[in-house]
């Protein structure tokens, strides 16, 4: 068997580096002019054919267009006309960056690429990492200001130098040791290969409709995606993919890519007229601007991209992967079956009433117990108390132990909401802290759903906010906190700050800073992400949570889309998903228990309705329905997704084992058509030459029909019919 290819490596010689992964590659070359330009990402191609490759220029190079290839992180200066991903200025007024290549270093599968500027004191790192079993190329930036803040030359004798000298000494010294400010950093160039056509997908959507998939023949234009809002968004999310028009759900060729941050941010896409594609993102967005002093630096997160020929469902599955193995903190944990009790109480909590639920819960074999709003401070609306997190006295009159002891003891963990990153002002805390907000002093802040948002740049203000949740945590033993954020940031100041812009990255990886300490100190913690829904959900934020609350709308009709949407990133065990009550809260819509639960099923199952209104029917069957959801939790949680659109408005996903053993099918039709029945199912990652039992029918298939020909779903009669089936190998 050859060696294993190396999967990161330079050479110097001819400037080519390439990353490999276990079905691509990923391959740049440094330019004549320093600057680190796209060759190739795709199918394998060895090496000795990778250096091969011309340098890709474009057709319709002249003297008003550039002709060379696309930067891998493109500045403002040289032919350039498109996307700056980096743009500077310097201290004597100077823009753009350009680079001299100063070396490279290779440490397993991560490679750095040096560039200093020819004449100003700028270093970039271009990063790039690959992970063995993925097929994900991670890439970042990290900027620094390598100036001294005096001049080197400030004592050289003046007789020395004529006047010419003298002056371009000090302007260099002015450079060296003044500011340079970064209009624009981001984390990576990406450039597809010429194709015939370019479509793109995204998510567009908005509160209590998230995750809405768009695909779009891309126009030659620059297009933006972006959040201009502190946090990820519930109208975009900075995931795409690329292809050329003909890619299926399992089939053709997918270049896909995702940044890990959950603040502002941009991607700006550029499809030139004669089909050159380029696209560059990072965080932050237009109107911003951050300043390096000198020895100061800036590190981008990671923008994520693979390439795939085999589909937009083989491209889900690669980044689930991903997700699974190098970004949750901890992969390997069940998500339990929670019961939350917002929808059943509102602001309307106290002590009694919550018991009440949690054993109501309990008895429908819920596993996780959260106390939602309403529980602390003057909190009895959403005017008041945002900031006070200690229990409200009228409703909980000996704190939260009694409820937090009696949850535990009908063997379920005891949860909180919190939202930390906010403030009422009628509050204590606003009160005592005022300054602690984000404001400009003379412009009128804005509320929005009667709050504000406390600056967690502040050191302070980050010291309170672990301190505060840290005690909770602690005093009432709590094993899992709802971490909420229900607004956008607006006159987002930061008075007598010399940085102000600086809030919309730090405020953000003060976040992140709190979740990661709070992990640490409470083992076995456990977080979700929600910001009004799914208004913060990226590879940011996963990596110190556990799932991401993915809309307020619970609607099971609704969030068959929005689902769908979600998982083109996120794998199952991310994707929170309650059984609510019918009529639903958001659309008024009466559906079924049973489909309610199956749409639910399909990821990280919660419950959330006023269990107290349930019949003892309607009791038993979502007891059993729990019941059968632990039993394929597994096949969810770790299984392989695939998504199935059946036709004539069934859809399904199918989850199977990753020994290809197990595996469980959940259908949905929300709708029936006269003379319509629904066509079989193909389920594609079944083997076509063994058979399969359904335990819970007593049949045997034929894995070459079930593949080629599909199953019979057999839905019952009428609107919003399900069905939960399940498959188990019993021939190789």
């Amino acid at each position: 068997m050859p060696a294993a290819l190396p999967l990161a490596t330079f050479d110097p010689g001819s400037g080519l580096a390439v990353l490999r992964t276990p079905n691509s590659v990923y391959a740049l070359r440094t330019g004549p002019d320093g600057s680190p330009r796209h060759l190739y990402w795709g199918a394998p191609l060895d090496t000795a054919a990778l250096s091969l490759l011309p340098e890709a220029a474009s057709p319709a190079a002249s003297s008003f267009e550039g002709g060379a290839a696309a930067d891998e992180l493109a500045p403002q200066t040289g032919a350039r006309f498109g996307p700056a991903g980096l743009q500077v200025r310097f201290a004597d007024g100077t823009s753009g960056a350009q680079w001299e290549f100063a070396g490279h270093r290779v440490d397993g599968g991560e490679l750095r690429l040096i560039l200093t500027d020819r004449r100003y004191p700028l270093r970039a790192e271009l990063c790039y990492r690959v992970r063995p079993g993925s097929d994900v190329v991670e890439r970042w930036v990290e900027l620094t200001h390598t100036g001294v803040g005096t001049g080197a030359d400030a004592d050289a004798d003046a007789d020395a130098v004529d006047a010419e000298a003298e002056a371009e000494a000090e302007a260099g010294n002015r450079a060296e040791a003044g500011p340079v400010t970064v209009d624009r950093l981001d984390s990576a160039s990406w450039t597809a290969p010429a194709l015939a056509d370019y479509r793109l997908s995204h998510l567009t959507g908005g509160w209590n409709s998230e995750f809405q998939l768009q695909r779009d023949r891309l126009p030659v234009a620059e297009t933006v995606l972006t959040s201009r809002r502190g946090l990820t968004g519930h109208h975009a999310s900075p995931w795409l993919a690329l292809d050329d028009g003909t890619a299926a759900e399992e089939r053709g060729e997918v270049w896909s890519t995702a940044l890990a941050w959950s603040g502002s941010w941009r991607i700006t896409l550029h499809r030139d007229a004669v089909g050159r594609t380029t696209w560059t993102g990072g965080f932050g967005h237009e109107g911003l601007r951050w300043t390096l002093e000198p020895g100061g630096s800036l590190r981008t997160p990671v923008f994520a991209g693979l390439y795939t020929p085999h589909g937009f469902g083989a491209a889900s599955r690669a980044w689930h992967g991903y997700v699974a193995d190098h970004v949750l903190p901890e992969p390997a944990r069940e998500r339990p079956v929670l019961y939350n009790s917002w929808e059943a109480t509102g602001f309307d909590v106290d002590q009694a009433g919550q018991i009440e639920l949690a054993h109501l819960a309990a008895g429908l074999g819920a596993e996780l117990f959260v106390l939602d709003d309403g529980w602390f401070g003057a909190r009895r609306d959403d005017r008041a108390g945002l900031g006070d997190w200690t229990p409200r006295p009228e409703a909980f009159p000996e704190g939260l132990r009694p409820l937090a002891d009696e949850v535990h003891r009908l063997g379920m963990t005891f949860g909180l909401w919190v939202e930390p990153e906010m403030v009422n002002r009628d509050s204590e805390l606003y009160r005592a802290h005022p300054d602690w907000v984000l404001h400009s002093p003379t412009r009128e802040a804005t509320e929005l759903r009667h709050q504000l948002v406390l600056n967690f740049a502040r050191p302070e203000v980050e010291a309170w906010a672990h301190r505060t949740l840290d005690g909770l945590v602690r005093d009432h033993r709590v094993g899992w906190l709802k971490w909420d954020a229900n607004r956008a940031f607006t006159e987002a100041g930061w008075e007598g700050n010399p940085d102000p812009d600086r809030l919309w990255i730090d405020h953000t990886r003060a976040v992140y800073r709190i979740m990661d300490r709070l992990r640490a100190d409470h083992p076995g913690l456990r977080i979700e992400a929600c910001a009004g829904g799914g208004g913060r959900a990226d590879l940011g934020i996963l990596a110190r949570t556990d799932q991401a609350w993915t809309s307020d709308n619970t609607d099971p009709v609704d969030r068959i889309a929005i689902q769908h949407g979600f998982s083109q990133l996120f794998p199952a065990r991310t994707m929170a998903a309650w059984v609510t009550d019918s009529p639903n809260t958001a659309t008024g819509r009466r559906t079924p228990l049973r489909f309610r639960f199956h749409v639910a099923m399909s990821g990280a199952l919660g419950l959330g309705g006023d269990l107290t209104g349930w019949s003892a029917e309607e009791l038993d069957e979502a007891a059993t329905l729990v019941a059968q959801y632990k039993r394929i939790r597994p096949l969810v949680q770790y299984g392989i997704q695939h998504r199935i659109n059946g036709g004539d408005g069934v859809t399904a996903v199918h989850y199977a084992a990753g020994d290809g053993g197990e595996h469980a099918v959940l259908a949905w039709r929300p709708t029936t058509r006269f003379g319509h029945r629904p066509a079989p199912v193909k389920l594609p990652a079944l083997d076509t030459g063994a058979h399969y039992l359904d335990p819970d029918r007593d049949q045997v298939h034929s894995g070459a029909v079930l593949v080629h020909r599909g199953i019979e779903l057999s839905l019952p009669a009428g609107d919003y019919a399900s069905r939960l089936i399940r498959l188990r190998r019993i021939t190789p």
